[in-house]
């Protein structure tokens, strides 16, 4: 299938890790015939070594949504087309917010982050994310998951030794102020406005964003005006970016892609 030189997919990352983690999704999709780009969060364009070595990191604890919608609305706009915006984790809300502000072809969202708003199913969710950004004093201070967390919640479906050396590689200092904006009213979603195709992606083994609540996100999205579309992977956990099998899902979105537009 021929694809336009100028189709270019932005990969978004999500919290707690380094935007290194998307070497191999970019090289896969570049092989597909895309341009591809996957711009660090503000303040992290260094190795995930570095990011730790300079914690606690005045600049990253500043981080907050409306920072990042403001900054990833900038390098789109920078673009000669609007692009596919594909996010992960946090980045997966990203995507649903900027495809709200008009500025994608189609996005898609992988184990994404649900939007503002309180229902039982968000409960565990939003447990956990307190647990990382509620004790805070200060809003400028960082945070760094813990290996224990990535083991057994975020990674947990690994062997020992992939855990391990995957923590070395990407964790990297996250913005607490960053986490508790998830309450904020930037991160609304506008359900009845009509939208570009989305393409919502959960992981059986995700213990931070189980399905139910990804499919609870995309059931909301989904209207008659517009295309929506869901698809559950078996075995694979909250960073399926990084498993083995992650060609699988890789695929999967390249064939919707080239449905959808």
């Amino acid at each position: 299938m021929y694809l336009s030189n100028t189709k270019t997919i932005v990969f978004i990352s999500g919290a707690f890790v380094s935007h290194f983690y998307w070497e191999e999704w970019l090289t896969f999709f570049k092989d597909k015939g895309y341009k591809v780009v996957a711009p660090p969060w503000l303040h992290k364009n260094d190795s995930a070594e570095n990011l730790r070595d300079q914690n606690p990191c005045v600049k990253i604890g500043s981080i907050c949504l409306f920072d990042l919608l403001c900054y990833y609305t900038e390098i789109i706009e920078k673009l000669p087309e609007k692009p596919i915006l594909v996010g992960h984790s946090y980045g997966g809300l990203l995507v649903q917010l900027l495809v709200q502000k008009d500025l994608a072809e189609a996005g898609i969202c992988i184990n994404p982050f649900p939007p503002k708003g309180f229902t039982t199913l968000k409960f565990s969710f939003y447990k956990i994310i307190l647990r990382f950004s509620c004790a805070i004093f200060s809003s400028k201070k960082t945070f760094i998951l813990p290996f224990e967390n990535w083991k057994n919640a975020f990674f947990n479906t690994a062997v020992n030794e992939e855990q391990k050396n995957t923590y070395e590689n990407f964790i990297i200092p996250e913005s607490k102020k960053a986490l508790r904006n998830l309450f904020s009213k930037n991160a609304k979603i506008n359900f009845r406005k009509k939208h570009v195709p989305l393409f919502f992606i959960s992981c059986s083994e995700d213990q931070i964003v189980p399905p139910k609540l990804v499919h609870w996100n995309y059931r909301k999205h989904k209207n008659i005006h517009s295309i929506t579309c869901y698809k559950e992977f078996r075995t694979r956990n909250h960073f399926v970016i990084l498993q083995s099998e992650w060609q699988e899902v890789a695929e999967s979105i390249t064939k919707w892609i080239e449905k959808v537009t």
